[in-house]
C-alpha cells in the first residue's frame, strides 16, 4: 500500500461567526515564528518543507519517543514515507511548536499518530 494522504483529521461545522471573528490565533503564530527561528538562513520555510536531513535534524526523538515510534511502524504497518511524513509534517512538529516545545515528547508524537488516515477494509 502507498501512502499519499499526509493527514486526515474530523472537523466539526464551525459557525459562521466563529470563522469571521478577527481575534488571531496566538498559540499560532508562536509555532510559526519557531519555525522561522529553526529554518533562518535556509532555503526552508515551513515544517513540510523539510528534506529527510532536516528531518533527521530537527525532529529527534528521545528514547521514549524512539521506542513508541518503533511500535507505531510495527503495529500501523508504516511505509518509510509514511514514517518520514509522520515525522516532519505539520502534527508532528506543529504539536510541538504550539506547545513551546524544542523537543518531540512522546505526547507529541501519540498525538500526530491520530491524525493518520485510517485503512480502509
Amino acid at each position: 500500500m502507498l501512502d499519499r494522504i499526509d493527514i486526515h483529521v474530523e472537523v466539526p461545522r464551525v459557525a459562521y461567526e466563529k470563522l469571521t471573528e478577527q481575534r488571531l490565533g496566538e498559540a499560532s503564530e508562536a509555532a510559526r515564528e519557531r519555525q522561522r527561528v529553526r529554518f533562518a538562513g535556509t532555503d526552508i520555510a515551513f515544517n513540510t518543507d523539510m528534506r529527510p536531513a532536516d528531518v533527521r535534524k530537527d525532529c529527534k526523538l528521545d528514547e521514549a519517543g524512539t521506542a513508541l515510534v518503533r511500535t507505531a511502524m510495527a503495529q500501523l504497518q508504516l511505509s518509510p514515507p509514511a514514517f518520514h511524513r509522520v515525522l516532519k509534517l505539520a502534527p508532528l512538529r506543529a504539536i510541538a511548536d504550539v506547545a513551546g516545545s524544542d523537543a518531540i515528547q512522546p505526547a507529541h508524537l501519540a498525538e500526530a499518530m491520530l491524525y493518520r488516515p485510517r485503512r480502509q477494509n
